[in-house]
């Protein structure tokens, strides 16, 4: 699974693949249109565009000698998957972790009549003004 993660997300880390996405946003464009809005050099684009088609997030297809790319539905759908995957397991975690901590610490509150105390470092700057 870590390898379908980089595989998505390396298609959003460069500006230049992140331009072409904005570009093929209003529809399909031929490879020679995007050259010549991101004034880069045809192997230059052909890297980035296989990362994206390969990333699933635009598909291509050939006509003759040109390639045209737009924006896959299916493929935005599966990074959106994973970006939700990501949130819902770190968020999900960290909420039961603090739930847990919070019994935890009533328990201990409860039972020994522990309460925080707050000590000041007067070496600390922040600190030190408070004085």
């Amino acid at each position: 699974m870590k390898n379908e993660y980089v595989r998505v997300f390396r298609a959003f880390t460069d500006e230049s693949r992140v331009r072409v996405l904005e570009l093929l946003c209003a529809g399909e464009q031929c490879a020679c249109i995007l050259l010549d809005d991101l004034k880069i050099s045809q192997p230059t684009l052909s890297y980035h565009m296989k990362i994206l088609c390969d990333s699933g997030i635009i598909k291509s297809r050939r006509v003759g000698k040109w390639n045209y790319y737009s924006i896959n539905p299916d493929g935005c759908e599966y990074a959106s998957s994973l970006l939700n995957a990501i949130v819902n397991h770190h968020m999900g975690g960290a909420l039961r972790m603090m739930r847990a901590l919070y019994r935890h610490l009533r328990l201990i509150k409860m039972l020994f009549g522990w309460k925080p105390t707050v000590v000041k470092n007067s070496g600390c700057c922040c600190c030190a003004q408070n004085h």
